[in-house]
């Protein structure tokens, strides 16, 4: 007998699969059949590494010739201003700034070695010599920096880092060498950077043939001397920091040295020498240890004008400073050579003269006397000899 019609269409329309159970839960069944991912919460994201630091980059001047650019915060460039201040970063380190085109292609010629040259424009590189300057490191950077650094009005866009110049390896120039004298310089207590430049260039100007710094003096390699100096430094060999018991050491045998000295106020021109023993400033820290005690007795000298015959090579002459003037030590030296007392008349009631002043005169005044002399012994070499 057939299934009546309700029951029919309720077997057809039963779901198929798994029962469902009473109260619903058929859903929740097939949803616990199906893999669940439980995801975590996440933790925020990690800052990015840094870049790393970008390349130098490197430019070429010429062939062969490579240079670099300095980035912002180059630890190089601050020790441009360390070099030139300080004194003693450059003993320690045995390093000098030099600024400008011509300091530096002296110092280049003389054989100085650059480390770093600092410029402002690729054209500053065209002007030194090119063998010379591959040697060191070549970093461009602004105008304006150079600016910050340097002490001149105008700077030039151009300094260099060198090792400190030894004058037993430089190259002085032929010229230099060749119309060099029998004549040496002895700086006294020269405290002023100014006045010791000019004074080195007087001295190369005149021929010497070294130049004698004692302790009591300005560093020569401090930038207002190099600046003053105008490129005396690669013409004439400085020694400096000596104390007076090593200058003699310094001084070619059989020399007599010479104390340069102001006229006395109220003295004429005219009139007559001053007396030896007449009163010199000195300083108590550049004398030696036994010139030290009061009241110590001052070498007695030969006085006589700076004009008169004196100069009679080797000959060596020293420049007193104008706060300390003289000291025991120069007096003591000039006494065991048998050395004079040269005198430069001035006005009365002038004090002294600028040391600088003082030294170019006496200097060129030996100069003369020395040439004088050299030409009157060869004119008598060249005599005929009487038949």
């Amino acid at each position: 007998m057939a299934a009546p019609w309700p029951a029919l269409c309720r077997a057809l329309l039963r779901p198929r699969g798994p029962r469902a159970e009473p109260g619903g839960r058929r859903g929740v069944r097939a949803l616990r059949r199906s893999p669940v991912r439980v995801l975590q919460p996440q933790s925020p994201p990690e800052e990015p590494p840094p870049p790393p630091p970008a390349a130098v980059e490197r430019s070429a001047a010429a062939p062969g010739l490579w240079y670099e650019k300095a980035a912002a915060g180059d630890r190089r460039l601050g020790k441009v201003v360390t070099i030139a201040k300080s004194k003693k970063f450059r003993d320690n380190h045995g390093k000098v700034l030099l600024e400008g085109h011509r300091l530096i292609k002296d110092a280049l010629q003389a054989g100085a070695v650059p480390q770093t040259l600092f410029f402002s424009t690729v054209g500053h590189l065209k002007l030194l010599p090119e063998a010379e300057i591959k040697r060191a490191s070549l970093v461009k950077v602004k105008f304006e920096d150079v600016k910050t650094w340097s002490d001149l009005v105008t700077p030039q866009g151009l300094l260099g880092i060198f090792s400190k110049p030894d004058p037993a390896k430089m190259s002085y120039p032929a010229a230099q060498l060749a119309n060099s004298l029998p004549l040496l310089l002895i700086c006294d207590n020269i405290r002023d950077p100014g006045n010791l430049g000019t004074i080195l260039r007087s001295a190369a100007g005149a021929g010497c043939e070294k130049v004698l710094l004692t302790k009591g003096c300005v560093d020569p390699w401090e930038p207002k001397v190099l600046r003053a100096g105008m490129g005396a430094h690669f013409r004439v060999p400085i020694i400096a920091n000596l104390d007076w018991d090593s200058v003699p050491t310094n001084l070619p045998a059989g020399i007599q040295v010479c104390v340069a000295d102001n006229n006395h106020p109220g003295r004429g021109a005219g009139s007559a020498p001053a007396s030896p023993k007449a009163p010199v400033k000195s300083s108590p820290k550049a004398a030696p240890e036994h010139e030290e005690e009061e009241g110590a007795a001052i070498p007695e000298l030969a006085v006589q004008h700076y004009y008169k015959d004196w100069a009679r090579a080797p000959v060596a002459v020293v420049i007193g400073g104008e706060t300390q003037g003289l000291s025991p030590g120069a007096l003591g030296l000039a006494a065991s050579t048998g050395g004079r007392r040269l005198l430069i008349p001035v006005v009365p009631g002038v004090d002294s003269l600028n040391s600088a002043i003082a030294a170019g005169i006496v200097l060129f005044e030996g100069r003369r006397q020395l040439l004088w002399r050299h030409k009157q012994e060869d004119g008598r070499q060249k005599l005929p000899v009487p038949g």
